[in-house]
């Protein structure tokens, strides 16, 4: 940055001595035919532009390197910043809108970076001929100069503009990588509802009011130069009257006077760059505005992080008078749970959907934080634990499996890239993954498409159950890990659950009660309280609810 403003200002020095040279070459040359100067004038005349050529590349390319850093700093800040932020977060930005932000605000962004310094330049270069100017004739440079002010309050009005068009602009432009972002995603379901055109007419619309804002902001940007030309022209033509008459008087000389011309018209193009340059940090402020308040985004879980290393193994879990919401104002999900797990045991939430049986799980790695009470392992509040160490405790397995873009091998061994290629195999048996995946035309090495398109839903989970007992957690949750998948797929995964399983303190949260008639303790949700705890036939006994739930699945069975 130091060398490229130096660059700046030699550059700027050099369109100083451009103008100033006028005068010898008109009066020295044509008028008092110097040969002498005319040798030595051209060699530096060459001698400046080979200066200012080399000066600008310098700034240019200096200035285009470091913008390209900053790039790269900025988008690493973001990306850091939103992967550390809370699940609540995501559950309440669209995708797109946080695809925007990294991409489309960071290079307008980096953008003002070579402009700023344009900009710099450029008010050196006005500086430096304005100082050529008032040497040569300090009263025509006053009667120039009495036109610059009038730029100041158009110039102001344009640049909130533009601040304010572009702000909106990006926000349009937020909602139209969203809405690209929700139609490739949920492809096959536009395809089987024959929605293509809806969602054509979706994208068009957003497309549109992103396009009617750029439209505003290169209007508004537009309109600088020529209304600063205009106003300008008005000092033009007082010099040339003035000074013409001076010439003709005999008061100045012609070499003085197209001197002093040629510098007062090149202070015009530097000032038409700063209006320029003006337009387009504009823009910037109003991107930077958007990154720096992602960058200033409060994180409520890592802000309260505890101090504590996790150690979860052959540790009871209690919830304690838990209630939680998820934001203020609104009812609460979970009213005063009090319950108690035993280290290694398994426990079982069933419930209507709605009941708060996710929301449960979800507390435990807190993935949200309680509203009150506490969650203890081992007797200790989970809010005292380091939060990535209470994480690597614990081990989820998912309806919706998910798979990144990569290989086999690479996706089990997720939890541990130096794990090694023994123990994954190893992991990959006990799932039972490992006979289909050798099957595969590239084995461990077969790319499994976004979120794992390429394979089927069992084989997808019998993956993530893999993964997590390379993870090796002492606490495990299961939500919902078999609903989505077909009987013979259930089986299959149920038994690799069952090797998970082993040994560990696990939460299994079902719609299907035949997954949970075994374990240790099942707890029933209603409304969000704790209807009833026990095993099962004790809960057939003492719970309407789970008698229903019972009676839904298994009578329509035996019928």
């Amino acid at each position: 940055m130091a060398f490229a403003v130096l660059s700046s200002i030699l550059t700027a020095g050099t369109d100083g001595a451009l103008a100033y040279i006028v005068k010898p070459v008109m009066d020295n040359i044509f008028i008092e035919k110097n040969s002498g100067l005319l040798v030595f004038l051209p060699v530096l005349v060459i001698i400046i532009y080979f200066a200012k050529g080399l000066f600008r590349f310098t700034q240019n390319y200096i200035m285009r390197y470091v913008g390209q850093k900053v790039i790269e700093a900025l988008r690493n800040a973001m990306f850091t910043k939103m992967v550390y932020l809370p699940v609540k977060f995501f559950s309440d930005q669209p995708t797109g809108v946080l695809m925007s932000r990294i991409t489309n605000d960071i290079n307008l962004v980096q953008s003002s970076i070579p402009t700023m310094i344009n900009m710099f330049r450029a008010i050196i270069t006005v500086i430096s001929l304005v100082g050529v100017v008032f040497y040569m004739n300090w009263k025509l440079a006053l009667l120039a100069i009495v036109c610059y002010p009038l730029f100041i309050h158009p110039l102001f009005v344009i640049s909130k503009k533009i601040r304010n068009y572009s702000r909106k602009g990006q926000e349009r432009m937020g909602g139209l990588n969203s809405t690209l972002q929700e139609a490739f995603s949920g492809i096959r379901v536009v395809k089987a509802f024959v929605n293509e055109n809806q969602e054509i007419n979706k994208f068009k619309k957003a497309n549109s009011e992103a396009i009617n804002f750029e439209i505003k902001t290169i209007l508004a940007g537009e309109i600088t130069s020529p209304l600063m030309e205009f106003i300008g022209a008005f000092g033009i033509a007082a010099i040339v009257y003035v000074g013409g008459t001076q010439v003709i008087n005999g008061s100045i000389t012609p070499g003085a006077f197209f001197s002093f011309l040629a510098a007062l018209t090149m202070v015009y193009q530097p000032v038409k760059d700063i209006g320029n340059a003006n337009n387009v940090i504009q823009s910037a402020i109003a991107a930077s505005q958007r990154v720096f308040s992602m960058l200033d985004e409060k994180n409520d879980i890592l802000d309260s992080d505890g101090t504590l290393p996790c150690d979860a193994k052959n540790k009871d879990i209690e919830f304690k008078n838990v209630c939680f919401r998820y934001a203020d104002g609104e009812p609460y999900v979970l009213n005063n749970i009090n319950i108690k797990v035993k280290s290694g045991s398994t426990v079982a939430f069933v419930g209507q959907s709605g009941a708060g049986k996710s929301t449960m799980a979800n507390l435990i790695p807190r993935f949200y934080d309680v509203t009150s009470g506490e969650i203890l392992i081992g007797g200790v509040n989970i809010k005292d634990y380091q939060v990535h160490s209470l994480r690597r405790n614990i081990g989820v397995v998912s309806q919706e499996p998910f798979l990144f873009d990569d290989t086999i091998r690479n996706n089990i061994a997720y939890a541990n890239e130096s794990i090694k290629e023994e123990e994954i195999l190893a992991a990959a048996r006990a799932a039972y993954a490992d006979e289909f995946i050798k099957n595969l035309p590239e084995g461990y090495d077969t790319m499994t498409g976004e979120r794992g398109v390429r394979l089927s839903g069992g084989q997808k989970q019998r993956l993530t159950i893999a993964r997590a007992l390379i993870k090796n957690p002492p606490v495990l949750i299961l939500d919902e890990a078999t609903s989505s998948l077909d009987t013979e797929s259930e089986r299959v995964v149920q038994k690799a659950l069952d090797n998970l399983m082993a040994g560990r303190t696990s939460f299994v949260i079902a719609h299907r009660l035949s997954t949970v008639l075994g374990a240790d303790m099942i707890v029933v949700l209603n409304d969000g309280k704790v209807e009833a705890m026990g095993r099962h036939n004790e809960l057939l006994e003492s719970s309407a609810t789970y008698k229903k739930l019972y009676e839904m699945q298994f009578g329509e069975a035996q019928e």
